[in-house]
């Protein structure tokens, strides 16, 4: 079932919004953070309207929780972060995700917690495209 209300599962401009859907996982759709303080920042959303991780099944947690180790892998891979913030909350918006925020040692806010949404840092359509493609060639 679609929630029209929901980003994650209407897509359209509620997700366009802040995200840009890049592909789909098995059980996951990733989206890249349209805000770009932390390079590589993405989300990934559960493609079941679920609250909470405990609201799937083993078989389904296991294989979302595949998706967000594949996705940081490739985050990895490819903006080489030092670290990897993982975010999962629900407070306002119930629908399952992940946050994956790449931190920098000597970058925007090393050393401590993500700002959900610090408005800092947009790319072009270009920059934008290129991050796309070379995150799609290895979903």
């Amino acid at each position: 079932m679609i929630h029209t209300d929901c980003s994650y599962c209407a897509e359209g401009a509620l997700l366009d919004a802040f995200g840009i859907k890049i592909g789909e996982l098995p059980m996951s759709k990733v989206i890249l953070f349209k805000e770009q303080s932390h390079p590589g920042r993405m989300i990934v959303a559960c493609k079941k309207h679920v609250d909470d991780i405990t609201d799937l099944s083993q078989e389904e947690r296991t294989a979302f929780m595949e998706d967000v180790n594949h996705v940081a892998e490739i985050m990895h891979e490819l903006f080489q972060p030092e670290k990897i913030n993982f975010g999962a909350y629900g407070d306002t918006m119930h629908h399952l995700h992940f946050h994956l925020v790449p931190k920098y040692r000597d970058g925007f806010e090393w050393g401590g917690v993500f700002a959900m949404n610090p408005q800092k840092t947009f790319l072009t359509g270009e920059e934008y495209d290129e991050m796309i493609a070379k995150i799609r060639s290895r979903l």
